[in-house]
């Protein structure tokens, strides 16, 4: 079981196309049982509504095209709900099964296991600075930010098959950074890592031309959804071979080590194996987001590049 919220001025603008904000809604429940390598089943929706989209038919009809296309996709069944006048928000609370001992947790990763993450991370958070002003980006770059910020695509065959065979030991879908998430996975099951900033995917530096943004859209940007893991060294080979029938991009990021207490949990290495330094700084809806945060995408950049 999980449940999301999604408000209007955290999660997505306000002029979001309807439809694709109803897809979001619950595209981004679906990708949490992905990452527990979870079939989901049924789902609930609470919506608040302003009175400018209550009355709005052709803006709810939209809404509703957009939620039901991404239920069916993913062979949910909608249960019930309800809904409220209040400022425009969504929540959806969806269920899900797992093969008995097999659904994957945040508590799971050992010492010496690799570090994987799914897809392109960095491209929704490109995508919301491209409708902020903070970049232009163009096509195809434009096109492929933009479709990964307003309709994600969870990654729950992925997320299943690593249940079912028993590959991953801990799991968690990128919502609130990339390097956010991995430390909720290192704090849950008490190890350390090292991420080597050579091994993770590029679209983002290559999409943008400001380097610094891009690699704070990489490192620290939500909303990707893609899938981050961790498996045994021994199961490498197994992981790299899912990647052509998914036709999904797989990437072996770093490896989990011993918590010592010493040092920091979480190093960010380069090509020569020096830490880089960097603020890790996810989303938090607690602290005060920067001037121009409109979503989980926008966080405070590394202290220097690598």
């Amino acid at each position: 079981m999980s449940t999301d919220m999604l408000v209007a001025g955290t999660h997505f603008l306000a002029d979001t196309d309807p439809a694709a904000l109803g897809w979001k809604t619950l595209a981004v429940n679906v990708s949490d049982l992905a990452a527990m390598g979870a079939q989901p089943r049924w789902a609930l929706l609470a919506a608040a509504l302003p009175m400018s989209s209550a009355n709005n038919e052709a803006w709810i009809a939209a809404f509703a095209d957009g939620f039901f296309k991404c239920a069916s996709k993913y062979g949910i069944d909608i249960i019930g709900g309800d809904t409220t006048r209040g400022p425009l928000n969504f929540c959806v609370t969806i269920f899900g099964e797992a093969v008995p001992g097999r659904a994957l947790r945040r508590s799971g990763a050992h010492s010496g296991d690799e570090i994987w993450v799914s897809g392109a991370p960095g491209r929704a958070a490109l995508g919301l600075a491209h409708l902020q002003g903070r970049c232009t980006l163009n096509e195809p770059a434009r096109s492929a930010c933009l479709d990964a910020l307003l309709h994600p695509q969870p990654r729950l065959e992925l997320g299943t098959t690593l249940a079912r065979r028993g590959l991953a030991t801990a799991a968690i879908d990128v919502s609130d950074g990339l390097l956010a998430d991995l430390n909720h996975i290192l704090e849950c099951s008490f190890v350390a890592a090292s991420v080597d900033f050579a091994c993770l995917p590029n679209a983002a530096m290559e999409y943008c031309q400001n380097a610094e943004l891009a690699q704070n859209c990489l490192l620290a940007g939500g909303d990707d959804y893609e899938l981050l893991f961790t498996a045994p060294t021994a199961r490498h080979a197994e992981i790299a071979a899912l990647a052509t029938p998914l036709d999904l991009p797989l990437h072996c990021i770093g490896r989990i080590e011993t918590e010592t207490g010493k040092s920091r949990r979480l190093n960010l290495l380069d090509g020569a194996g020096k830490i880089i330094e960097y603020v890790q700084h996810g989303y938090d809806h607690f602290v005060d987001p920067p001037a121009n945060s409109t979503s989980p995408s926008a966080s405070i950049p590394p202290e220097r590049s690598p």
